[in-house]
């Protein structure tokens, strides 16, 4: 994109202000409070604990905005907005935009880490409560689900018969390789928290019967042997080069003979600058790991060639994480 005026310039500098007004707005819970019926401002500062003032400017900002609607002194939020940012709705991104506004104290110090003063990003990690981490493993979910079918169909798991899924969170690409190869087993290995929310969520589908969940820490422990496939979706942007190439080790003895490795990520035209999305994604790795990045095609096969993978390309470009770079175990 070309920027033809100063407007356009200013406009984008400025662009952070509706975000932080919706994101507010999410943070209080006011998609979901007035979804039902109408309310006043003194009505929703009276549920929240809000300063009325406050509240009034904010409600009013999002009307203007147009998730809200006011009429006659209240404030509702209803269709086309409310199915999307109510948290009781079936299709709600409620957690995406919790999880971006968690994102948001991170960004703020972008400055600071190009000029090399930021504080620790260990510490902030090991700041986030187990509230941040469902609201994170929830956005996952919500980002997955449209697109899992599509992944798994490109992934071709047809004649895979055990199929271990690398930090699998709450099971969405689990479900759907369960969907779509009805005799396929699975091993989902995530960090014990994250296991019980993959176990209610398999339990409530009906497909716990057919995985087995094993806790752990990717970059401590091993995997367990004996898979045909495994799914390494959206993780080597958290780690360094040195970090992923232990990772595809550790794959790759948990394969068997014949076995292949797909991996679901951005992966990066040789110039870093496209896809967009993934040049972004960048700058959030930046803030949020001690050395993740996005990765080109050519640092990632260098990586899996290295742990011994044959046959490595590239499966399927994509432009929001959902590339693909299948490799094989000789």
């Amino acid at each position: 994109m070309s920027y033809g005026s100063s407007e356009e310039v200013l406009r984008l500098s400025q662009n952070f202000m509706e975000s932080r007004i919706m994101l507010s707005g999410a943070e209080l819970n006011l998609f979901t409070i007035l979804n039902p019926a109408p309310l006043s401002a003194r009505e929703v500062a009276s549920r929240i604990g809000a300063d009325l003032r406050a509240l009034t400017i904010l409600l009013d900002a999002l009307s203007a905005m147009g998730l809200l609607v006011k009429r006659r002194g209240t404030y509702q939020c209803i269709n086309p907005v409310s199915p999307f940012l109510s948290e009781d709705a079936p299709n709600s991104v409620l957690p995406m935009v919790l999880h971006a506004a968690h994102l948001w104290q991170r960004w703020s110090g972008l400055t600071d880490a190009v000029r090399g003063t930021m504080v620790s990003r260990d510490a902030a990690q090991s700041s986030q409560s187990a509230e941040d981490l469902r609201a994170f493993i929830g956005a996952m979910d919500v980002i997955a689900t449209p697109r899992a079918r599509e992944i798994v169909g490109a992934v071709n798991p047809g004649s895979s018969k055990t199929l271990l899924d690398v930090g699998g969170a709450s099971g969405t690409y689990t479900i759907a390789f369960l969907q779509a190869v009805p005799e396929i087993k699975v091993t989902l290995f995530d960090k014990p928290e994250v296991i019980e929310m993959a176990r209610e969520r398999l339990n409530k589908a009906g497909v716990l019967n057919r995985v087995t969940l094993v806790s752990g820490d990717f970059y401590q422990d091993e995997f367990p042997q004996g898979h045909d496939l495994a799914f390494v979706s959206a993780i080597i942007h958290q780690n360094s080069l040195e970090q992923n190439l232990d990772l595809f080790n550790k794959v790759f003895r948990s394969l068997n003979r014949r076995g292949r490795i797909i991996i679901r990520d951005h992966v990066m035209d040789p110039d870093r600058v496209h896809p967009k999305d993934g040049a972004i994604f960048a700058v959030n790795m930046l803030l949020g790991t001690s050395g993740g990045s996005t990765y080109t095609y050519e640092e990632i096969k260098t990586g899996l060639s290295q742990a011994g993978f044959t046959g490595i390309h590239l499966l399927k470009k994509g432009e929001h994480m959902d590339a693909l770079v299948e490799a094989l175990k000789p």
